[in-house]
């Protein structure tokens, strides 16, 4: 019987999405990405050796497992190739098992200047994007005026709409924010060129996973980022561009939401952030910086240091809520090894009131602390367990208690950065 399983963020990201994926290939057919862009990255250390993906799905480090690029992803070539390449030189096949739809919108060089110059004009009220164009292609999209990945392979459809998109977008790079206007044949030929190049992979990704699925193939729904950036649900505006949450696996894909059998929900057992934007229990004296140090909080894709906090257990329940969460995976559980007391936020005091809801927007957060509920750590490592029953009585009453607040059960705990470092309670795919 077909099982298919969405993995994603609870957090804002960050939290270890494609270590949890990469092992989960292991017993799928197919991974597909479904939403976001190359703003993402997914860290995958095996064997010692760390790979970080941006584009490609996690599943390209198993062989023998087929990977998608869905509608809902933004696509910028010249960082796909980049990718491919590096892979490539890894000895890894990319081109003859990775297919990307020809309805996911392009990044073009317009959106990515257009991203950096309003971040520049915003200053200090900047939302703090990676600059890569991501916002802009997906407002070209939703204005329906955007490039999409199987218009590169139509030279004349191709020129006739990016006549007009250039166009529009040159008058505000030109007349708006005082820049030089690009030019229309350079960036024509360039995305001919690109077109080219990445021919082999254009596919209708729709059809490819409804094929697998009457063949009865199980298949891996991957995200990016992390829920509480969702453009609807997280916290507007320090959001991301796209839908997060598990519905844009669907929109993001093609595939129905009664073909997804199972939600794994990823959380850190603390809670990190990486550019502006609410988070209630960031710590900035030593216990901030020992999460920094021990966790290794660096992004990814930009290289920002990420800001670091108590697990936010208030926040947590809302994203387990709005994706429908299965089963959660805590990882790095050993981080919290050298940690005496380990606080939990279970609710937020706003002035003389208690609240145990999320707030809806940014706005709302802005005098918001944290009420915290204190644990004793366990003082010991937990690093490479691999057991459930092999961990400290303290390490296992936080799990309960993740479990208790949310309602959710724990699934998966990741115990170290390694492939095989994990406790699996119940895999998706069983």
């Amino acid at each position: 019987m077909k099982k298919n399983a969405v993995v994603l963020g609870t957090q804002w990201g960050d939290e270890g999405k494609g270590k949890i994926v990469d092992l989960l290939t292991d017993k799928a057919d197919a991974v597909v990405r479904f939403q976001g862009g190359h703003n993402a990255g997914h860290t995958l250390i095996i064997n010692g050796h760390k790979t970080v993906l941006h584009l490609v799905p996690s599943g390209i480090l198993r062989e023998g497992v087929d990977c998608y690029i869905g509608n809902g992803v933004v696509v910028e070539p010249q960082a796909l190739l980049k990718e491919i390449k590096q892979l490539e030189e890894a000895n890894v096949d990319v081109k003859s098992r990775l297919k990307i739809s020809s309805a996911a919108p392009i990044i073009m060089p317009y959106h990515i200047l257009l991203d950096q110059l309003r971040e520049k004009a915003k200053g200090g009220k900047a939302i703090g994007t990676t600059g890569r164009g991501i916002g802009p292609a997906y407002e070209d999209k939703v204005a329906r005026r955007g490039i999409r990945f199987g218009d590169l392979f139509s030279p004349q459809r191709l020129k006739e709409k990016l006549s007009e998109t250039l166009s529009y977008h040159n008058f505000v790079i030109e007349h708006y924010f005082k820049q030089q206007p690009l030019d229309f044949d350079s960036v024509y030929q360039q995305a001919l060129a690109y077109g080219e190049e990445l021919k082999q992979m254009n596919a209708d990704v729709t059809a490819e996973l409804h094929k697998l699925q009457q063949q009865g193939k199980s298949i891996l729904l991957e995200g990016a980022q992390g829920s509480l950036l969702d453009i609807d649900h997280g916290t507007y505006p320090f959001v991301t561009s796209s839908n997060t949450t598990a519905g844009a696996a669907s929109t993001g894909t093609g595939l129905g939401v009664t073909d997804i059998n199972y939600v794994l929900g990823i959380t850190k057992a603390y809670t990190t952030r990486v550019g502006s934007g609410p988070f209630p229990t960031e710590l900035f004296d030593d216990d901030g910086k020992m999460l920094a140090k021990n966790g290794v909080e660096f992004g990814a894709t930009t290289g920002r240091p990420r800001r670091c906090g108590w697990l936010d257990l208030v926040a947590l329940k809302r994203a387990i809520q709005i994706n429908g969460v299965t089963g959660i995976c805590v990882t790095k559980l050993d981080v919290l090894d050298t940690f005496e007391k380990i606080k939990l936020c279970t609710a937020y005091q706003v002035a003389e009131q208690e609240l145990s809801e999320f707030p809806a927007s940014a706005e709302a957060w802005e005098n918001i602390q944290p009420i915290y509920e204190s644990m004793d750590g366990w003082m010991s490592k937990t690093q490479g367990m691999t057991e459930i029953n092999d961990l400290p009585a303290q390490a296992l009453a936080l799990i309960d208690k993740i479990e208790s607040y949310t309602g959710s059960p724990v699934h998966m705990i990741s115990t170290g950065p390694d492939r095989n470092e994990n406790i699996i309670i119940h895999n998706p795919f069983e």
